[in-house]
């Protein structure tokens, strides 16, 4: 047997932590001296703690770990739950990371209010582009409703174009509509319709990259749509650098320009894509923003 403090060193718990779970009534000694009310414990209660402590981090209360050590839960059982656990933490971490990244534009954002712009804004006209494209219905205009609408998007029609052995002839074109007025900002070559139907306040999202003349819809299977977007007298252009979760800063001193220079916007500002390497830190985007 071991002495309150041996077990308490191999399970890797404090003293004070086995006294509370033998007063819940989770973890008894296997004796306790009469005289002198010394607590001792067995190698084989290892386990039961090995499960109260597993339990617990899984966010059950000691209750709820009395209730469930009680129903003789299994090793294997055990390991499903902790698994479970395991990919729902894993998501918080992601998520908390995605949040952090979008506070920290926010405040380059806030940080940059009042001052003179740094990008170099042009102004130019934007030649007709004929795209195939693949569209998704995001929640709304935010990042994270965005991404990851359109990065699926992008896989899944690189994909068919591969499939079908075209190659692109230009750089990814990604643009934005309101879902309860998109009719389809390109005129399209075929009668594919959009992914899905829209709630009010979502964003239709098109994936599209450019093509030649030759190739059709029909040679890229079904949902993706040939369209030509129309070319564009004016845009205000700014190329931003790195990844599109970072690009607040860039598109609010877009709109601080073409406010301050008494334009006026019609509509959402595309997206080419100039490099993608794998590092999405070295992303370089031009944003293309209509002007009337």
């Amino acid at each position: 047997m071991f002495t309150i403090g041996d077990f308490a060193q191999h399970g890797r718990v404090s003293v004070r932590m086995l006294r509370h779970y033998d007063a819940l009534g989770l973890l008894r000694p296997a004796h306790v001296d009469p005289y002198s009310n010394y607590r001792f414990y067995e190698a084989g209660q290892l386990a039961r703690l090995n499960r109260i402590i597993a339990l617990k981090d899984l966010g059950f209360s000691l209750q709820q770990v009395g209730a469930v050590l009680d129903e003789q839960v299994s090793a294997a059982e055990l390991r499903g739950m902790l698994r479970l656990r395991q990919v729902e933490l894993e998501s918080a971490m992601a998520a908390a990371a995605e949040r952090l990244t979008r506070v920290e534009a926010r405040l380059r954002t806030i940080e940059s209010e009042g001052s003179m712009s740094d990008y170099d804004i042009v102004v130019k006209s934007l030649p007709p582009v004929r795209l195939a494209e693949l569209t998704g219905i995001a929640a709304s205009f935010r990042g994270e409703d965005i991404g990851p609408v359109i990065g699926p998007l992008y896989d899944e029609l690189c994909a068919r174009l591969d499939a079908a052995g075209v190659t692109p002839t230009g750089p990814g074109l990604a643009y934005y509509e309101d879902a309860d007025g998109a009719a389809g900002a390109g005129d399209a070559e075929d009668g594919n319709a959009g992914d899905g139907e829209a709630e009010e306040g979502a964003i239709v999202v098109h994936a599209g990259l450019p093509v030649a003349a030759h190739i059709a819809a029909a040679d890229l299977g079904a949902e993706v749509r040939i369209v030509t977007l129309p070319a564009v007298e004016r845009a205000a252009t700014v190329v931003h650098r790195g990844a599109m979760d970072d690009v607040l800063p860039t598109a609010q001193a877009l709109a601080r320009w073409i406010d301050a220079h008494g334009h006026r916007s019609t509509g959402y500002a595309r997206e080419l894509t100039l490099a993608c390497p794998p590092d999405r830190g070295q992303w370089v985007t031009e944003l293309q923003e209509p002007l009337a």
